[in-house]
Parts: structure tokens; sequence; C-alpha cells
């Protein structure tokens, strides 16, 4: 099986800055898709960036052009790089990946714990 372990998540005042990062270890053989979502208080989840296997990256409109998601495929790791953070980006964030993996056939998507981002003065 495979895990995902998120870090870099805190307390940053408005117009910090952070950087999430998740960490897949296991059977992997392909790291396919990557993404992160977020879940704020008293809110669904939403998808807030994501990047395909070739590198193409999408994001939703409150993020562009202040988060940037990129990916490591020799160490499985996806990252979130976060700037000019607002108020309102105070979430759970979770990462998202999507991998093959030895002993299964197709694709598995996984989740990782989640890890809490404050923006707050």
């Amino acid at each position: 099986q495979v895990q995902l372990v998120e870090s870099g998540g805190g307390l940053v005042q408005p117009g910090g800055s952070l950087r999430l990062s998740c960490a897949a270890s296991g059977s992997i053989l392909r790291f396919n898709a990557g993404a992160w979502y977020r879940q704020g208080p008293g809110k669904e989840r939403e998808l807030v960036a994501h990047i395909f296997s070739g590198g193409i990256t999408t994001y939703a409109d409150s993020v562009k052009g202040r988060f940037t998601i990129s990916r490591d495929n020799g160490k499985n790791t996806v990252y979130l790089q976060m700037n000019s953070l607002k108020p309102e980006d105070t979430a759970v964030y979770y990462c998202n990946a999507d991998f093959l993996v030895l002993g299964h056939v197709g694709s598995i998507d996984y989740w990782g714990q989640g890890t809490q981002v404050t923006v707050s003065s």
C-alpha cells in the first residue's frame, strides 16, 4: 500500500507564505496525478490545485497567481507553495495522489491526513 504524509502547515500572518509537502511511500510503480484540496470551517472540501503526470497544472480561481503546485517524481512528492496568503485561505489542506501500485491492476487514489493552515494576524 501507499501512505501520504503531509507537512508544512501552521500559523502565518496575512501576506505571508507557506510551503506544503506531501511525501508518498510504499510499493509505488508510478506516480500519476497529484492535487491539493482544502476544507475551511463550515465549508465543503474544494479542489485548490492539480498537477498531471506530464506537469500541466490547474488552479482554483481563488488561488491563481498566488499558489503553485509542483512535483518531484523521484521523491514521489507533491508540493504547494502558497504566497500572499489571506484569512480566507484558512483551512485544513489535504493532498491527493494517484499511483500505480505493485500488485494492483490499475491506479489507486490516496489521501493525506490533512494539515492545518491558519492565516491570521
